[in-house]
């Protein structure tokens, strides 16, 4: 996996709880954040990674959950997972939108 990141990460040397959620809210996991970079993360799911087949789910950072990123779900390896950050396309301005309307 290592040889295949195309963004630098940043290993912790202490451990950082962090929880994922499901999209909906209707089921949470206390997680490791492992390592993380600009574009994703590896973390180390306590209890059962089943509910994470969901394929999207967000990973809250902070424990009032205002500190979260939207994920989707790239890898499984045990109780390690690998996240992508989804990214919101950016939006067309509305000179391009007027272009593409002609």
């Amino acid at each position: 996996m290592e040889n295949n990141r195309k963004a630098h990460r940043v290993r912790f040397e202490h451990k950082h709880t962090v929880s994922i959620m499901g999209v909906d809210g209707t089921w949470r996991r206390s997680c490791i954040l492992v390592d993380a970079s600009a574009s994703g993360a590896k973390l180390e799911v306590e209890g059962s990674t089943d509910p994470l087949k969901a394929q999207e789910f967000f990973l809250v950072l902070s424990s009032t959950g205002l500190a979260f990123r939207r994920c989707e779900l790239i890898w499984v390896d045990g109780s390690h997972v690998g996240v992508q950050f989804v990214t919101a396309k950016p939006r067309a301005n509305a000179g391009e939108r007027l272009v593409r309307s002609l």
